[in-house]
């Protein structure tokens, strides 16, 4: 598989090709259109403080008249609330998100395909050629230790150093069914050493006594900020920085090659405000939007925007290579990823 890494920089050289593209603006009939529908319904994975209040008010700013209104969940609760939605034949939200999210909905049939001019920038690989998503913003999951219990020359470097002995009941992460859990741990490990190398691997990595957290990655990490288990697994890396920023003891390793997992932004089949979801898609994908989404601390998508902590990117100053878990990964694999986390590790 192609690192996210190589898509990465093939990405800036098309952004910078499709400048003029990624910079139009919306087209006058489709904000008419979104003004008369009066608002958007947003189902978001985003955290609602960081990024989703700033991201609606940069988009009202931009397009007074259209109201956004959200609910905020887990990618699991997002699909189940848009398929449920669509059985009842009461559709109220009009554009979802979250890493995933998309597949579940899309085998419900409930995704309305829509290309906005915005998502010239992005690689091929990061984008649907029918339009049934797009990538709103990138996640790098990797490890991370507490600085006040683990110093950087004995910090784990690679896969294999986490088999060391004195790690056993030292590491924990969260074993939810997504690709940004344990599942996608295991996905990476047999993506890059192979089923029997892999497999061999992992009932090693078993006997270390993994922690396992029913929580978000997010809360993994404040678990090791707290000295609790000194290293966490698959967490994402422009956490860590936020964390540091409040003076947290954390770190986060280039743990090689790193799990790429996307926030996949789409359209609600038969949304009750179809325009508006579109003009709001539009806007996240563009380079204003991506701006608050970069604001926001996450990483953007679109190589046109900048970012402070470019470290964390795999085209920074220190690069890193990463598998990518695109949907058709995931839909192929994940149900298999989960049973092994259940047998091996639970």
């Amino acid at each position: 598989m192609k690192s996210v890494a190589n898509a990465m920089l093939a990405a800036t050289v098309a952004g910078l090709v499709c400048w003029a593209s990624s910079a139009r603006a919306a087209s006058n009939e489709l904000i008419a259109a979104a003004k008369t529908e009066g608002k958007v319904v947003w189902y978001t994975t985003m955290i609602v403080d960081q990024a989703v209040r700033p991201i609606a008010a940069a988009f009202e700013k931009k397009y007074p008249g259209v109201k956004v209104e959200f609910a905020r969940g887990n990618s699991g609760d997002m699909a189940l609330k848009v398929i449920n939605e669509g059985q009842a034949r009461n559709r109220i939200g009009d554009v979802f998100d979250g890493t995933g999210t998309y597949s579940s909905i899309r085998a419900a049939d409930m995704v309305a395909p829509y290309t906005p001019d915005s998502a010239a920038s992005l690689a091929p690989e990061f984008k649907d050629p029918k339009g049934y998503w797009h990538a709103e913003n990138f996640y790098y999951l990797t490890a991370a230790y507490n600085t006040d219990q683990v110093t950087a020359e004995e910090a784990p470097k690679t896969y294999e150093d986490l088999l060391d002995p004195k790690w056993k009941g030292q590491m924990a992460w969260a074993v939810t069914p997504e690709p940004t859990g344990a599942a996608g741990f295991v996905g990476n490990i047999l993506m890059t050493m192979g089923e029997e190398k892999g497999m061999d691997y992992l009932r090693k990595l078993a006997a270390q006594k993994i922690t396992n957290m029913t929580s978000s990655q997010r809360t993994v990490l404040d678990r090791t900020i707290l000295g609790e288990s000194p290293i966490a697994l698959m967490i994402f890396n422009h956490h860590v920085p936020i964390s540091q920023e409040k003076g947290a003891p954390v770190e986060w390793i280039r743990m090689e090659p790193l799990v790429s997992s996307a926030s996949l932004i789409g359209l609600v089949k038969d949304a009750p405000h179809p325009n508006a979801g579109k003009l709001l898609i539009d806007f996240i994908l563009s380079d204003e939007g991506q701006e608050a989404v970069a604001a926001a601390g996450y990483l953007p998508s679109n190589p046109n925007v900048k970012i402070p902590h470019a470290e964390l990117l795999p085209t920074g100053p220190k690069p890193f290579k990463a598998n990518f878990m695109s949907p058709e990964v995931v839909d192929e694999n994940l149900k298999k990823w989960i049973e092994i986390v259940n047998k091996t590790f639970m």
